[in-house]
């Protein structure tokens, strides 16, 4: 299919070179931070949110805690679905890396030699993000802020168009809240009997001293009549 980008009247390569500029003028640390943090730093980051986010709500212990734990369930599968849509639509359009294409680009990261779009990453971190959202909405808008830095490292580094990237973030985006309501409606009750198991229920909720004890039935602290007696 021809490709989406091929002039630089285009606004599309116009943003490329003014973001990728930047990376011409910044120190040659700056640049191998952003070429660390846009290929591994952020996925470990997002990885990293979203295992806080199960902490968070397992602490918490609240009622609804299988059917919010199913949505966040839910963050990485889609993100894993995502990528596999990702890999026809990159075959049918077939664009090349701008790299590839355009000349003057000061490409951070080398051995990318598959298509370009959409960006795998901004796939990713953006279908964690909103994911997370659903789940959490305070941690779910810090994600889907690191999804944004994330799309901006991926042009910074040469290595993606911006239209790559909102491909991306759209892509991810899409999967998950079309395929949400479904997938928590599968995932809950799945959740719900982990949570009711004794040996994994820890998983869900918090256990507390006074878990599984009959209604009614004394606690360790509680004296008994032997003790009265005593």
């Amino acid at each position: 299919m021809a490709v989406l980008a091929e002039s630089g009247s285009n606004p599309d390569v116009d943003l490329l070179y003014d973001i990728n500029g930047l990376a011409k003028d910044a120190p040659h640390w700056f640049d191998r931070v952003m070429e660390f943090v846009g290929e591994y730093g952020l996925l470990v980051a997002m990885v990293l949110l979203v295992v806080w986010c199960w902490w968070t709500v397992r602490r918490r212990g609240d009622d609804d805690a299988p059917a919010t734990l199913a949505a966040l369930v839910w963050a990485p599968l889609a993100a894993a679905v995502a990528v596999l849509v990702n890999v026809p639509i990159r075959g049918f359009v077939e664009r090349p890396r701008p790299f590839l294409t355009h000349q003057g680009l000061d490409v951070l990261i080398s051995g990318k030699t598959d298509y370009s779009f959409v960006s795998d990453h901004a796939t990713i971190t953006m279908a964690l993000g909103v994911g997370l959202f659903v789940a959490h909405r305070r941690l779910g808008l810090v994600g889907i802020a690191l999804a944004l830095a994330e799309g901006f490292c991926r042009v910074y580094m040469g290595v993606h168009y911006p239209t790559d990237v909102v491909g991306g973030f759209a892509l991810g985006t899409a999967v998950v809240l079309l395929l949400s309501p479904l997938a928590t409606a599968l995932l809950t009750p799945v959740l719900k009997a982990v949570e009711s198991s004794p040996r994994v229920g820890w998983i869900v909720r918090r256990r507390s001293a006074t878990v599984g004890l009959v209604p009614g039935a004394r606690t360790a602290m509680e004296p008994t009549d032997r003790d009265l007696a005593a």
